[in-house]
């Protein structure tokens, strides 16, 4: 594997620092009054030739200013380039062998947005992801000469719940890329290709809310990955996938940090509420919860909570870790977590998404040694600054994260939830009995690698 550290992690941190908010650029804020008024798209024009009307001009040398509010960030070359036509839009456009950020200020909300790819020379290969990591559009290819638009919607959140509260986020959080007041596009993959960017207001899609812990969260970093930042890439653009799950997190943290609070502040009727606790709500400390009495009632705090703001709640039970008795089967670490959430929803009426079993089916069909390949085990050497093995049982790779993703996705398929209505077509059957093959799976690395565990292990 050919991973590339961190000088572009160091970058995105110190701008991106939660400290603070960042004075947009006359030029943003005046297409973002527009955008709130009229809902016309705010357009950007990737390339250096002639500038297509109503557009903001993206060129190889624009770096991100907080002066402007918008641009690029890279440490390897982009180029720009152009194709025959009278499409002024997208007859020019960028170009890179390397991922490539773009990013704009933009005020919290949902967005939609649409991607230009390709150009007239070659063909090429672009993979989208938002924000931290989110995985938006796993591959887009095109042939020479071929122009292909696609759309997202991408959520772009702040941890400021009202004039005088936020949420308490941990040290770790404060370079993230989800805490800021800009919309961050990654293009990466073998030679992405970028025509333009259109973005408008989305305020009118219902919004999937993510609550859990570091199985679930946006990991920010490679190789390490969760189900929740793999979930997107499996809706149309008629939704928004909001994931609020972090690190460590518990049910009583959850709500302690106002995490909860911040998410009811923004719940409308027709949401989603997904919540998969249990890793760290069974260890010892002040937000230890029995699971057959305090768990339960936590459940039902954030069920009735959901349930208050017109949106619908769904359980998701909590995934096995890696752990194998001498016949190659999981042992339940998790003990009466799983059953506790499953008699909760029995008795809540409340979807319930059983991942737990789905999971241990997956791990013994991987088996003992292929399994590590879903879980972040890598020997020395493999990462930069990386002189121990890494050895992780609970914590998932790209292509671990993803298989965890199908499961849910599959339930989502034969449930009687109306999301399902929200999935892409075509996405083929998912048995977690005959996991993907780890050979056919691909997955466009980001630029940016940590060789530390995320909390929660």
């Amino acid at each position: 594997m050919n991973w590339n550290t961190l000088g572009i992690g160091i970058l995105l941190g110190a701008l991106f620092s939660c400290g603070g908010g960042v004075k947009q650029s006359e030029e943003v804020t005046e297409k973002v009054t527009e955008m709130e008024e009229s809902q016309p798209l705010m357009k950007f024009d990737f390339g250096g030739d002639a500038l297509a009307a109503d557009c903001l001009p993206v060129k190889a040398d624009m770096q991100y200013s907080t002066e402007r509010g918008y641009g690029l960030l890279s440490h390897e070359a982009v180029k720009e380039g152009k194709r025959e036509g009278n499409d002024a839009l997208h007859h020019d456009f960028l170009i890179s062998e390397k991922p490539f950020y773009f990013v704009v200020d933009l005020p919290a909300g949902n967005y939609k947005v649409k991607i230009g790819f390709g150009n007239a020379e070659e063909a090429t290969f672009s993979t989208v992801k938002a924000e931290s990591r989110r995985l938006m559009i796993p591959e887009v290819a095109t042939l020479a000469n071929e122009l292909v638009t696609q759309d997202i919607v991408v959520n772009v959140r702040t941890p400021q719940i009202n004039e005088t509260e936020k949420i308490r986020l941990k040290s770790r959080e404060f370079p993230y890329l989800n805490w800021d007041n800009r919309l961050t596009l990654e293009f990466g993959n073998k030679k992405p290709c970028i025509t333009s960017v259109e973005i408008m207001e989305a305020s009118d899609v219902p919004t999937v809310f993510l609550a859990g812990n570091s199985t679930v969260v946006d990991q920010e970093y490679e190789p390490w990955a969760a189900w929740g930042q793999m979930f997107p890439s499996f809706f149309k653009e008629d939704i928004a996938i909001a994931n609020f799950a972090e690190s460590g997190e518990t049910l009583k943290a959850f709500v302690g940090e106002k995490r909860l609070q911040k998410v009811l502040s923004l719940m409308r009727e027709g949401d989603y509420l997904f919540i998969e606790f249990a890793h760290n709500d069974q260890k010892p400390g002040g937000a230890h919860v029995d699971a057959f009495s305090g768990y339960k009632e936590m459940l039902k705090l954030f069920i009735d909570s959901a349930r208050t703001k017109g949106a619908t709640p769904v359980l998701v039970t909590s995934m096995h870790r890696r752990k194998f008795d001498e016949e190659g089967k999981i042992v339940n670490t998790l003990e009466d977590y799983p059953e506790a959430m499953r008699q909760t929803a029995r008795e809540e009426n409340v979807a319930l998404i059983d991942l737990n079993t789905m999971s241990k089916t997956l791990y013994e069909a991987m088996g003992v040694d292929e399994s590590k390949k879903a879980f972040v085990h890598f020997p020395a050497g493999t990462f930069p600054n990386q002189d121990k093995p890494l050895a992780d049982n609970t914590h998932f790779s790209t292509y671990g994260a993803m298989q965890i993703a199908r499961c849910i996705v599959e339930s989502i398929k034969k449930s009687e939830l109306s999301l399902a209505n929200h999935l892409k077509e075509n996405i083929p059957p998912f048995d977690p009995s005959k996991p993907d093959k780890f050979e056919d799976f691909f997955w466009s690395e980001s630029p940016y690698v940590e060789v530390m565990k995320p909390d929660g292990n």
